[in-house]
């Protein structure tokens, strides 16, 4: 083993805090806009008195200074719940702000054309914009705190043996239980789950946020959760924060099993499926020693003329389902874009931003927008579910 000369030290040594300072910079930049456009748009650009700007001026200042704020004071505290309820809320309102001020623009040229002068159309499109952005923000909170909508999704799966002929699957997932206790709504959802007659139920990934002891009251419902044949569940890019091995030793503990890189083989009127489950696509950059998604070790010994049912986290894993002969996957992450319209955002991510999809000639892949919510309290144009999958032979 050879020392590397002291230039390339300085050099390994010198590019941790330039990427730092580059990443903070593109931070900065964005958070720069998403407050400034809205502050120009509903406190400057309509010419209010004077004590109107300062005041309106003093908020978005304000606010500016508490969001990064408090991310920065409680990421990597999950003991500081409240102080990120403060950002989560923060985000979301900056982000629907920032959204509806710039379709405002659309209003804009529409009082222009019109006729309408200054003050008045920028003072016409800013009180517009505010009371759309406000009930919007009351509606995408009701909407992320509700019971999920129930959504029926019909499976047509070839290899699929006459006696698994309208198996029924509940998927779960994304349901990220954190700063909000939500155990209420959390038995809400199993009563839910349980009404189903389910044969199978799937929890696809990013189950919480936070540790399992300080997650424990509102996880523990799933304990109750009823299925014939089985009940699975596989890691979430969410997990790799906050102790992913702690949660897979916890959903073992209290009766489902853990899809660590593994599979199980259910059966039905004679004839058998393999359910399979990896880890997500980032437990490889965690560093957690033996996790990093495997689907070899996930199929090793399964009998190649069975169909697969894998559970898999992101859409995005699709591909190496189709090259591992998988017939049908189950995803999450995506949350449908969560609040409008960055479900455009997403898609430039992952293949697939919720519905049904087919990957080449076998591969089908079922991508969930999430039974809860991440961050922001709201769901904008993109409503939760839990997913009915009820799968048929040709």
């Amino acid at each position: 083993m050879t020392t590397p000369p002291a230039t390339e030290v300085a050099h390994v040594q010198r590019r941790k805090p330039l990427k730092i300072v580059a990443i903070s910079a593109i931070v900065a930049s964005i958070l720069a806009l998403l407050f400034a456009y809205p502050w120009w748009s509903l406190v400057i650009r309509p010419d209010w008195p004077g004590a109107v700007t300062i005041i309106g001026t003093v908020v978005f200042a304000a606010l500016l200074i508490a969001l990064p704020a408090s991310m920065v004071l409680s990421n990597g505290h999950t003991d500081r719940d409240r102080i990120r309820l403060v950002g989560d809320a923060l985000l979301g309102i900056i982000w629907v702000a920032f959204v509806w001020t710039l379709l405002g623009e659309v209003l804009r040229l529409g009082l222009l054309v019109g006729g309408v002068e200054n003050p008045l159309r920028a003072r016409v499109v800013a009180v517009a914009a505010l009371i759309i952005s406000a009930a919007l923000l009351i509606w995408g909170y009701r909407e992320a705190m509700r019971l999920p909508r129930i959504k029926h999704v019909d499976v047509t799966i070839p290899r699929l043996g006459a006696g698994m002929d309208k198996l029924r699957v509940v998927a779960i997932t994304d349901t990220h239980f954190g700063p909000i206790n939500r155990a209420k709504w959390s038995s809400r959802v199993v009563a839910a789950v349980n009404e189903l007659d389910a044969d199978i139920v799937a929890h696809v990934g990013d189950i919480a946020d936070g540790t399992v002891e300080q997650r424990r009251n509102q996880t523990s419902p799933l304990a109750s959760v009823d299925a014939r044949l089985a009940r699975v569940y596989v890691t979430g890019n969410h997990e790799y924060f906050h102790e992913a091995q702690e949660w897979l030793d916890y959903m073992t503990s209290v009766g489902w099993d853990s899809l660590h890189n593994r599979h199980i083989v259910v059966t039905k009127g004679g004839d058998s499926l393999v359910i399979a489950g990896v880890d997500d696509a980032t437990a490889l950059g965690s560093r957690l020693e033996g996790h990093g998604a495997n689907f070899e070790d996930a199929l090793t010994g399964a009998d190649p003329a069975l169909p697969i049912l894998m559970l898999a986290h992101q859409p995005k894993q699709v591909p190496q389902s189709a090259s591992a002969g998988v017939d049908l996957q189950l995803a999450g992450h995506t949350h449908g874009g969560q609040i409008w319209p960055f479900n455009f955002l997403v898609k430039l991510d992952q293949p697939s931003v919720s519905g049904l999809s087919r990957h080449g000639e076998r591969t089908q892949l079922y991508t969930s927008r999430g039974t809860g919510f991440w961050g922001p309290p709201f769901r904008v144009f993109a409503p939760s579910e839990i997913t009915v999958l009820t799968l048929h032979s040709s």
